[in-house]
């Protein structure tokens, strides 16, 4: 009987370490994760908008005629844009670019634009290239009005702008084109949202819940009243290319999709996505 009870009580002294060991793992699991959450809360504007370092020079030898503009926004940052106007009554593109991109990485697209004698404005939105200021989603879309009226006051009709956003500047021109009309609306290599993008780089975080600046596109589309022009190229490594099909499901109508084979979220320039662009324009008129 002693044997027995000794057993039994040696049995119950090790479930309870097996118990109090279990409850441990799980509580520093479960504080490892909510570490993580914590960290990826803190930084993800940092890790959103990636912003480029240094200002770029103008480049007055690769494109004659580009000029430093600077915007000024009604909460006080003060907006750097490059500036290049069209011939005659060609379009004048009212550039949105992606996270991390500065003015200066977009020379492909400037020297393109110029060639046709169609015009732009690229904007550096606040933080970037010079611009003051720190990004906030609603600080970007406070940026993209600025820089639309701006070509307003400049004396463009809304029928000659093009309000054209890349990846994250998917998200800039999908607002300003709620808000503001045009001749059209380019989204290059689009996202359906940000925090989409970011679920499927962090599956097992509640993105959802915990990202500021989602930039839900999927959520404005549907708002947009003028042509919209999708490209998406199906190799895109950085937004999924389903998420352009997506996003175009859910756009009204009038509306074209352009699947461009074989390219990457930022070879699109090259691949000749202007020509795309320019077809798409003459369609509409």
């Amino acid at each position: 009987m002693r044997r027995g009870q000794t057993n039994g009580a040696w049995m119950k002294t090790l479930m309870t370490w097996v118990g109090r060991l279990v409850m441990a793992l799980i509580l520093m699991a479960g504080l490892a994760y909510g570490g993580a959450c914590g960290y990826l809360f803190v930084v993800q504007r940092d890790k959103l908008y990636s912003l480029p370092p240094g200002v770029p020079p103008l480049p007055v030898a690769q494109v004659p005629g580009i000029k430093d503009v600077h915007l000024k926004t009604p909460d006080g940052a003060v907006l750097r844009a490059w500036y290049l106007p069209p011939r005659g009554q060609a379009p004048v593109f009212l550039f949105l670019g992606g996270k991390g991109a500065s003015l200066g990485d977009h020379m492909g697209r400037y020297k393109r634009m110029a060639q046709k004698g169609e015009g732009f404005l690229a904007l550096a939105y606040r933080g970037f290239s010079g611009s003051t200021g720190k990004p906030t989603e609603d600080g970007l879309f406070m940026d993209g009005l600025v820089a639309y009226d701006w070509l307003k006051k400049a004396g463009y009709a809304p029928q000659q702008i093009v309000i054209h956003g890349h990846s994250l500047g998917s998200g800039v021109a999908t607002y300003v084109a709620t808000q503001r009309p045009a001749k059209g609306l380019i989204l290059e290599a689009p996202f359906t949202a940000a925090s989409d993008v970011a679920q499927d780089i962090y599956p097992y975080v509640p993105v959802q819940w915990l990202m500021l600046d989602k930039f839900a596109n999927r959520d404005r589309i549907g708002f947009v009243h003028m042509p919209i022009l999708i490209v998406h190229g199906d190799r895109d490594t950085i937004v999924p290319f389903a998420q352009g099909e997506r996003l175009y499901a859910l756009a009204p109508q009038p509306k074209t999709f352009k699947r461009m084979a074989g390219e990457d979220h930022s070879t699109l320039t090259r691949a000749g996505v202007y020509d795309v662009y320019d077809t798409w324009l003459k369609s509409l008129d």
